[in-house]
């Protein structure tokens, strides 16, 4: 196991505070990253808060097939690895088949496979077998529990880095639900659990071509999981979400996250101190 990944591993998984996972939905232009990037970077230095940039390269299950994707692999992979390098984070991205496993597997620090590829099993084996760090965003249709199943097929294939990610569930049509009961349920498995608070909030397929969002109530679920006892928060950013080429609706803007940070430090802090 690369020394570099091992530091990261120790760092989110035995930080004393939750650690941060966020940046725009997919990559627009290396600009537009890195003033996101280094925005959070400074206000996560400033809180000490461990800070993982994110972003894809690909978005592969829009709801349109004519709606904005992204660079695609080859440009993406470059533009993440010229933010690891000139911010000098860690970063995260999606992957969707085992090619872009090993491929990103090169430049990432962090790879996450999306809910809905969860129980992919050449996927996962793909992902452990890079040596790096697996994010599994838990399924909108699977239980707390049934990732139980997933977690013990990624360490049948080596894998003892493992993160998990509560993104909410299904709840009827265009709709999505938080429970909050799921954090402690999947921490039970022995790995550190994530929450998603900007997916937890978005509407699925709910504007006909597009996934529609309630942005507001990001930050409302955001502060609950810290009081559950969440590892790590996932927020997708955006200088001006309305503007966003991708799942804008529950983007939350990126001035209001410096406010936001230190409000989830202070709830993390009251917690610990229970």
């Amino acid at each position: 196991m690369p020394r570099a990944t091992d530091k990261l591993w120790t760092s989110l998984s035995k930080a004393r505070t939750f650690f941060l996972i966020a940046g725009p939905c997919v990559i627009e232009s290396e600009k537009l990253c890195l003033q996101i990037g280094s925005s959070l970077q400074k206000v996560c230095s400033k809180l000490k808060i461990p800070y993982v940039f994110k972003a894809s390269f690909d978005k592969a299950n829009r709801s349109s097939g004519k709606s904005f994707r992204g660079p695609g692999i080859d440009q993406g992979l470059k533009i993440l690895a010229r933010i690891r390098e000139k911010l000098g984070v860690p970063v995260l991205t999606d992957i969707h088949t085992e090619t872009e496993a090993y491929l990103a597997g090169e430049v990432v620090d962090i790879l996450q496979i999306p809910a809905f590829l969860c129980r992919q099993t050449d996927l996962i084996e793909a992902a452990i077998c890079t040596g790096k760090i697996v994010n599994i965003k838990k399924g909108q249709f699977l239980a707390p529990q049934d990732m139980r199943n997933v977690v013990t097929k990624a360490r049948e294939f080596g894998g003892t880095r493992l993160l998990l990610t509560e993104r909410g569930s299904s709840f009827g049509y265009n709709n999505l639900v938080a429970d909050m009961r799921s954090i402690p349920i999947m921490r039970q498995l022995g790995c550190p659990v994530i929450f998603d608070a900007t997916h937890s909030v978005q509407l699925p397929g709910g504007q006909g071509d597009r996934s529609g969002g309630q942005r507001e109530f990001a930050p409302v679920l955001a502060s609950a999981a810290i009081a559950a006892g969440t590892n790590g928060v996932f927020i997708e950013t955006h200088p001006n979400p309305d503007k966003a080429m991708s799942d804008g609706p529950n983007m939350i803007p990126l001035r209001e996250m410096p406010e936001l940070l230190a409000k989830l430090k202070r709830i993390h802090e009251a917690v610990i101190r229970r």
